[in-house]
């Protein structure tokens, strides 16, 4: 009789945080996303960039937007080796 109430219990236990979990992960995925930073401020990028001519490599870890253009190397510009 005890192992009974005591299963039920354990059992009623794990399906109440089986369902804030599953309410938490609704929230969040409802959650809209943030508003862009303003005009003027950096954002966070992962670019790598190789000049074709010389082979110079740069990574560009922050720009004014979230495409930004080519950087230049040997009076031309650099080509986009890969996006992380």
């Amino acid at each position: 009789m005890f192992v009974t109430i005591l299963s039920v219990l354990v059992a009623a236990v794990a399906s109440y945080l089986i369902f804030r979990i599953g309410i938490s992960i609704f929230r969040l995925l409802a959650s809209p996303l943030p508003e862009p930073p303003p005009a003027g401020e950096l954002r966070k990028v992962k670019l790598n960039y190789s000049c074709s001519l010389c082979g110079s490599e740069v990574r560009m870890t922050v720009a004014p937007t979230e495409d930004p253009e080519p950087p230049r190397h040997c009076m031309a510009e650099m080509d986009l080796i890969f996006e992380e």
